[in-house]
Formats: C-alpha cells, sequence, structure tokens
C-alpha cells in the first residue's frame, strides 16, 4: 500500500477543542496553549472563531487571543469567520487566513447558524470576494457528511455538490467533517472516491471524531485514498455544542503517533503536543482522552 510521504495536521484544539468546554479558559492560558502548539511544529493552528459571543462564549476573547500569541515563522493561524462582519472582526485583530464553514444537514445548519445550506454559501460569496481582494486564504468546512444526529439522512452526491460549490467560489481547502464519530473506512474511502473526481486531491482535507473509536481507522482508509491533511485536537479536546453526543476530536497525539510509526512526516514533535495537551489540562474540569497522552503521562 502507498502513503502520502507527508501529511500536514491541522490543529483545531485552540478552537473546535475549546468552543465545547463547559469552564471558561482564561485568554492567558488559550494565548500559552498555542504557542506550545506552535513550539511543537503543528504548520497550521486554528486560533480561535469570531463568531458571535452569545453563540460561543467560550471563544469571546478572539480578538484578544489572536492579538497576544505569538506568530513562528512558517505557521499559519487560521480563524473561523461566519460572515462578513466576522471577516471584519478577524482582520482588524490580524487575521491573514480564514475558514467558513457549512453542513451536508439542512437541520444541523439551521440549528447552527439559523440558515439553509444555500443560504449559508450565499453568505461565503462576500466572505471570499474580500479576501480575495486582500490575499486572505480561505479554508471551507462541510459538517455532517457522514451522518446527522437529527434524523435527516446524509446523501454522499450532496456532500460532493456542496464541496464543488465551494471549490467554485474559490476556496483553497475543503475540510469534510465526520462531525459525530459515525463514519466508517468503507464510507471514507467511498466519498474520497467521489469527491476526487471533482476536486484535486491535494486540496481536500479530512476531520474526524472519535466518538465511536473509529477515527484513526478513518484516517488510515484517507491515507490509502491519497488524502494528506487531517485536522485534529491536543488531548483529544472538543465536540459540538450543536451536535449532541459529538464529543471526541481526533486527538493530535493518537494521530502524530501513528504517523510516526508508518514513517509518515508531519514536522510535529509528539512530546511538544503532550506539553501542550498538559498546559490546557490543567485549566479543565476533565482530563485529556488523548489515548497516547494517558500512557505518555501515566504515574506522572
Amino acid at each position: 500500500m502507498t502513503y502520502p510521504e507527508r501529511v500536514t495536521i491541522v490543529e483545531v484544539g485552540p478552537r473546535d477543542g475549546l468552543q465545547n468546554e463547559r469552564v471558561e479558559v482564561p485568554t492567558g492560558v488559550k494565548v500559552s496553549f498555542i504557542d506550545a502548539l506552535s513550539d511543537a511544529g503543528l504548520p497550521v493552528i486554528e486560533a480561535t472563531s469570531f463568531v458571535s459571543a452569545k453563540a460561543i462564549p467560550q471563544l469571546a476573547d478572539a480578538d484578544e487571543v489572536l492579538r497576544r500569541i505569538k506568530r513562528r515563522p512558517g505557521v499559519r493561524y487560521p480563524v473561523l469567520v461566519p460572515n462578513e462582519r466576522g471577516l471584519e472582526r478577524a482582520l482588524a485583530a490580524g487575521a491573514t487566513e480564514v475558514a467558513v464553514f457549512t453542513a451536508a444537514s439542512e437541520e444541523f445548519n439551521r440549528r447552527n447558524i439559523n440558515a439553509t445550506i444555500d443560504e449559508s454559501i450565499d453568505r461565503f460569496v462576500l466572505v471570499l470576494a474580500r479576501a480575495k481582494r486582500d490575499s486572505i486564504r480561505v479554508r471551507a468546512y462541510i459538517s455532517m457528511c457522514f451522518g446527522s444526529p437529527f434524523g435527516d439522512t446524509i446523501d454522499p452526491k450532496r456532500v460532493v455538490e456542496i464541496a464543488q460549490r465551494l471549490d467554485a467560489l474559490g476556496v483553497a481547502e475543503v475540510s469534510i467533517g465526520d462531525t459525530i464519530g459515525v463514519a466508517t473506512p468503507n464510507q471514507v474511502e467511498a466519498i474520497v472516491a467521489m469527491l476526487t473526481k471533482h476536486i484535486d486531491i491535494a486540496r481536500l482535507a479530512m476531520h474526524f471524531h472519535d466518538t465511536r473509536g473509529t477515527a484513526l481507522a478513518n484516517v488510515l482508509a484517507a491515507l490509502e485514498a491519497g488524502i494528506s491533511i487531517f485536522d485534529s485536537s491536543a488531548a483529544g479536546l472538543g465536540g459540538c455544542p450543536y451536535a449532541p453526543g459529538a464529543s471526541g476530536n481526533l486527538a493530535t497525539e493518537d494521530l502524530v503517533y501513528m504517523l510516526d510509526g508508518m514513517g509518515i512526516v508531519t514536522g510535529v514533535s509528539l512530546d511538544g503536543v503532550v506539553a501542550a495537551s498538559t498546559l490546557i489540562a490543567a485549566a479543565l474540569d476533565h482530563p485529556p482522552t488523548s489515548r497516547y497522552y494517558q500512557a505518555a503521562t501515566a504515574g506522572s
């Protein structure tokens, strides 16, 4: 089996990981967490989100966080924006890369952002036009690509259609999300095969949750299909406040350990990620779910 020689890990812990935490994490801790992830060699760190503070109170300090982090040369620090207003806030705080988001589930989209899928994509037009003008790289997320907790069936053809629309709008990358952790390797193989008929595989990323313990198996299936960009969260932080049962992002430590063992280059220090997870764990009310972290820190 041939695998990519190198994988890019997109660290989403500071945003997707922290947005669903019950305790309020101090701004200084968030900044230190991101700086530790930079020191660990993560090439892309999604720093925060410029959504409404009412919607995601845990990330209400987005402006301050983005201004205070130490930007390591060669590291990208994208931030999530819901619309043009969010983009304006992000740019004012110094953002040089942003991400937009929609879903393959109409019900999820309505509950999440009070918009249909089509309406959410329409909102991106102005964001992408402004981003292009200012040479801002834009990443797109599609959530609920393998299943929805709200009873609506997800059609893989619909996922491909949405990805094509985003691609046509000019996004640099599309991240395909298993938001509630229901995907299995055969589904991953099938959807990647469908997507790559229309979109360059180098511009596709996979975002797995480990809710049902299949995240690494799904990564392996995606690697076999040629995917070389994966989202993960240090310590296994995260979930989605709008998706019941959606706890458990794929842990960065677990992903790096597997890729290191396979001889696939990431440029990420496993010890460095553990150090970053240890830092953030001290501010939370639960231990990290990362299996590698648990093994590495047992007895400490």
